[in-house]
């Protein structure tokens, strides 16, 4: 596996905003962070991009694209945006401080 440098700005696009379900709140327990994430970007820079924003050691990603839903708007239906979602596990040891904002 390759290590690619990613810049400060290209880290804050990736990783959008984290995600605070009560299901993503009870993964916490198992060291593991839900995030919304650029559709364009892959495993390896949500790996970079977690590990430079947070200064946490990363072990696994998982990504996985829902689909928008269906709505009717004013008699007009239409879908909602697909989002990109990512699932990171991190080391034994590390932890990302869940009041953290990205900004």
């Amino acid at each position: 596996m390759k290590n690619i440098k990613i810049s400060q700005e290209r880290a804050y696009d990736i990783i959008k905003k984290p995600i605070t379900t009560e299901k993503s709140t009870n993964l916490q327990q198992f060291n593991q962070y839900s995030f919304v994430v650029s559709k364009n970007s892959n495993s390896l820079e949500i790996k970079n991009a977690i590990e430079k924003i947070f200064k946490v050691k990363v072990s696994k990603v998982n990504t996985s694209i829902l689909r928008g839903k269906g709505k009717t708007f004013k008699g007009q239906y239409g879908f909602r945006k697909d989002i990109k979602k990512a699932i990171v596990t991190l080391d034994e040891g590390n932890t990302i401080d869940s009041s953290l904002e990205i900004k």
